[in-house]
């Protein structure tokens, strides 16, 4: 069957609500590429949102899932312990953030470990309310669509949602009024903190202290806008919690497991989470997430009320452990660091150039999560995205603002990272000197 036919196959059986990028059909990965039914060969700045991080098919994640595989596939976690998953957690244990976060719950997806989370923060504290930030993304289950405050999206038209779901702003200083406002007063590194003093408005207003369960954060923002919090802002964030009993949890599921260049995105504040929320990178590709406590909170559930057919795999648990190794064998926190800056400087050096610096509104992020958020009004990061795609390299958008995210390999060679910025300058290039891409209109979504 031919590349086109695949997809018309596709768009006729495949459920119209999920989005993509392409109607191309994706055949094979390896490293930093995907190759197309068809023999288009791609280089990968979405690593499947941020999930195959190692590259695809990583040799030594292949290599532990094929042997899993020979002895045990499915090892139930209510009949028994199953080895790959304790290998996991003495793998994960050294890598953890804070001493603290020791005791774990594998499941399979991100949404489901956020709402682990949720179940755990409730039943410890025996209070209700959750409090997320505006700009967030949860997940797209019914308890994690109520969470999700990024675009409306993904929660509209499946109301009710969950009840005890509050909200307060980000600290996203590009978009601040006050920031906009003041006369480059405040800004990025002196940020005005009115998130945090919204937060204590709230916590007098709408949700009492004595009814908040937990605030949920992602460290770096993500689905958001790829947005880091200012400094000190954490830290904050956390001494409120501490005062008001609140629990403080940190969902790393897009920008833990090394994407930002420290191996969980909290320790650029060294900010000790409550309970910390792990999928996507953990496992490079296998359905696996987690969430971590320390065990007095862990311990207050009883045995029956957390599980899963699926939950903790054998063969993901086993690419688990295989990744965990890789991130110490091959170094990938300093190429994370060495790549990252690379990246950033060729973003940095189109806003600072006059020829492209006008279509360029924000250039922020860590490690290998970073975006350029063009101005707005005029759908550049679309057309940047689609000049990119026409030189055969996969970018995603992201947020409601006009914003490009770039999710490369954490393992990405030098020699793929400087074709990757070659490209992205040449599509910001093009576009800014007003030529028009072939444009991916549809979204991927074939005719009907």
């Amino acid at each position: 069957m031919s590349a086109s036919a695949l997809a018309q196959f596709g768009a006729r059986h495949i459920a119209k609500g999920i989005g993509r990028l392409s109607t191309e059909v994706i055949e094979s990965g390896s490293g930093s590429y995907v190759t197309m039914v068809g023999g288009r060969t791609m280089l990968d700045f979405t690593t499947g949102i941020g999930v195959a991080n190692l590259g695809h098919c990583h040799p030594a994640v292949t290599k532990a899932v094929q042997s899993q595989a020979a002895k045990l596939v499915h090892g139930q976690i209510n009949i028994a312990f199953q080895k790959p998953s304790l290998d996991l957690v003495k793998s994960l244990i050294p890598l953890m953030p804070h001493a603290t976060l020791d005791t774990f719950f594998f499941w399979n997806s991100g949404a489901e470990a956020v709402e682990a989370a949720v179940k755990l923060a409730r039943h410890a504290t025996k209070k209700q309310n959750i409090i997320v930030m505006q700009g967030s993304y949860h997940g797209r289950t019914f308890g994690t669509m109520a969470m999700t405050r990024s675009k409306t999206i993904y929660g509209q038209g499946f109301a009710p949602l969950m009840p005890g779901v509050f909200s307060v702003p980000f600290p996203y200083c590009a978009q601040c009024s006050i920031a906009k406002h003041s006369n480059v007063k405040h800004g990025f590194d002196e940020c005005c903190m009115d998130p945090l003093l919204q937060l204590e408005l709230l916590l007098k207003r709408e949700t009492a202290p004595s009814d908040t369960a937990a605030i949920f954060i992602e460290p770096v923002l993500g689905e958001g806008g790829y947005v880091p919090p200012p400094p000190q802002y954490l830290a904050r964030l956390r001494e409120i919690c501490d005062k008001n009993n609140i629990l403080l949890v940190a969902d790393e599921v897009q920008c833990g497991f090394g994407r930002t260049g420290k191996m969980f995105a909290v320790e650029h504040w060294d900010v000790r989470p409550d309970i910390m929320i792990m999928a996507k990178g953990i496992a490079n590709g296998f359905p696996l997430s987690a969430i971590v406590s320390r065990k007095e909170l862990m311990d207050t559930q009883k045995p029956g009320t957390m599980g899963g057919t699926y939950a903790g795999n054998a063969v993901s648990c086993a690419a688990g452990v295989a990744v965990a190794k890789a991130f110490q064998d091959e170094r990938i926190l300093e190429n994370v660091n060495a790549r990252g800056a690379e990246l950033k400087g060729t973003l940095d050096a189109a806003k600072a150039d006059s020829r492209t610096g006008n279509i360029i509104y924000d250039v922020r992020g860590l490690g290998l999560m970073l975006a350029l958020e063009c101005v707005p009004g005029h759908g550049y990061a679309s057309k940047i995205q689609a000049k990119c795609m026409e030189k055969n390299m996969l970018v995603l958008t992201t947020s409601i603002y006009d914003t490009l995210r770039f999710i490369p390999p954490l393992n990405i060679t030098k020699e793929d990272m400087a074709k990757g910025c070659r490209i992205i300058k040449e599509a910001i290039e093009e576009v800014a000197a007003g030529e028009r891409p072939v444009e991916t209109g549809t979204k991927g979504q074939a005719p009907e």
